[in-house]
């Protein structure tokens, strides 16, 4: 195994961080990368599943480790595998060989209310964050480690494992938290103190802003690169609502569906043209976004122009001419006059995938989306920007096979 960037970290302390005592934990190594492909059984579950931060790789906690997977090609870079236990959480730093891991609780040398920084490079752990109830999730950006607990989470520095900030929030057992990454800005979404209510965080600006973006509670959200515009869903599933994070103001609102629906994910495309949505319905929705980019395949390193205008067809205009825009229903000339179902946006491109598991989803290059599921399938499918419809199926790869004895339990949250 080798990592692809070197660790700018190799001289952070070995500390201890939290509200317990503990020990500092190491990790052994069993299997190289050959050993682990071949002494791999049917007997490993699938626990967690999470993107890095450009979307270019997966991190797969399983009941027996962690494993690490490139997207484009899709194939597995490198596995850690245990005697016993395994972890819910695994966090990866964009694509260097340093990981966030929170055990599965089944091992009591691997707790679920700790948080171990872990250094592949070194194969050993360089920090521990320890805590009285159970770590619900966690977020790295270059400069912070974000530990998220039920009703609050912890902002610490990445170069001395100080604390930082504290925020109280809701109960979030999903661990809600995410980050902005670009080197510019410092943006943390999360949930506020009231039922449907997102807290931003302008770190750099030390700036706090509360969004009432639903009636009822936030079940997933998803910030840019930038940090500048925030995409939610609530525990309805029915909506998606887009703002921007500097004024709060609602950009856009699109439709998935009329049903009640668990939204798994929500995904955001590095030039902004396109919003993914995935939820336990079966399909994954693509929607045409309102904002102003400055010419086809914008860095995400760049801002786009927020733009918000009372009437829709006021910023028609502004969405370019080889993109297509969501449908909309026949009657919606009565908006207004109609309930607003009828006036809705609903999704331009589709995909469909099995019921009965939970998908998240990220944005490829060149108008392609990839999916992943917690019974071990990755899928990649291309739309047409201009017509869009039902997606193509580009690839499809099963990369963990599921043990048809252990009995189906839900699965956890995926980020």
């Amino acid at each position: 195994m080798s990592s692809t960037v070197s660790n700018p970290w190799e001289s952070l302390p070995e500390k201890t961080i939290g509200s317990e005592p503990s020990r500092t934990l190491s990790i052994p190594v069993l299997f190289n990368q050959s050993e682990a492909t071949l002494n791999d059984t049917e007997d490993t579950e699938l626990l967690s599943l999470s993107w890095n931060q450009d979307y270019g790789c997966i991190a797969a906690g399983t009941s027996r480790g962690f494993r690490i997977y490139n997207c484009d090609p899709f194939k597995e870079t490198f596995r850690r595998d245990l005697k016993s236990g395994g972890f819910i959480i695994v966090e990866m730093l964009f694509r260097c060989n340093i990981l966030a891991l929170v055990g599965s609780g089944a091992n009591p040398q691997y707790p679920s209310n700790k948080v171990m920084i872990w250094d592949d490079h070194q194969s050993r752990t360089i920090g521990e964050f320890a805590f009285r109830s159970d770590v619900r999730g966690v977020r790295l950006r270059r400069d912070c480690i974000v530990v998220v607990l039920e009703h609050r989470i912890y902002v610490y520095n990445f170069t001395d494992l100080k604390l930082l900030h504290q925020i109280e929030t809701l109960a979030n057992p999903k661990g809600l938290c995410v980050l902005s990454h670009h080197a510019n800005t410092s943006v943390l979404a999360c949930p506020g103190l009231h039922r449907g209510q997102v807290r931003i965080e302008h770190f750099g600006l030390k700036v706090t802003k509360f969004i009432n973006s639903h009636d009822s509670n936030v079940s997933c959200m998803t910030l840019t690169v930038d940090g500048l515009l925030l995409a939610t869903a609530s525990t309805k599933g029915t909506l998606i609502r887009i703002f921007n994070t500097m004024d709060g103001s609602q950009l856009q609102e699109v439709r998935r569906g009329a049903d009640r629906a668990e939204i798994y994910g929500i995904a955001l495309s590095p030039n902004l043209q396109w919003l993914g949505v995935s939820s336990d319905k079966g399909t994954v929705h693509v929607f045409s976004l309102r904002v102003r980019v400055s010419g086809e395949d914008v860095p995400a390193q760049h801002s786009a122009t927020l733009v918000h205008q009372n009437s829709s067809n006021s910023i028609d205009p502004l969405i370019s001419p080889t993109l297509g825009a969501n449908p909309s229903s026949s009657l919606s000339f009565m908006k207004g006059v109609l309930p607003k179902y009828f006036s809705s946006e609903w999704s331009f491109a589709q995909f469909h995938v099995p019921e009965t598991t939970r998908f998240i989803t990220a944005f490829g290059s060149q108008n392609t989306v990839l999916i992943v599921g917690m019974d071990g399938s990755f899928y990649r499918c291309s739309f047409d920007p201009v017509v869009g419809g039902e997606m193509t199926q580009e690839e499809y790869v099963r990369f963990i096979k599921p043990d048809p004895r252990r009995p189906k339990r839900p699965p956890p949250p995926a980020t």
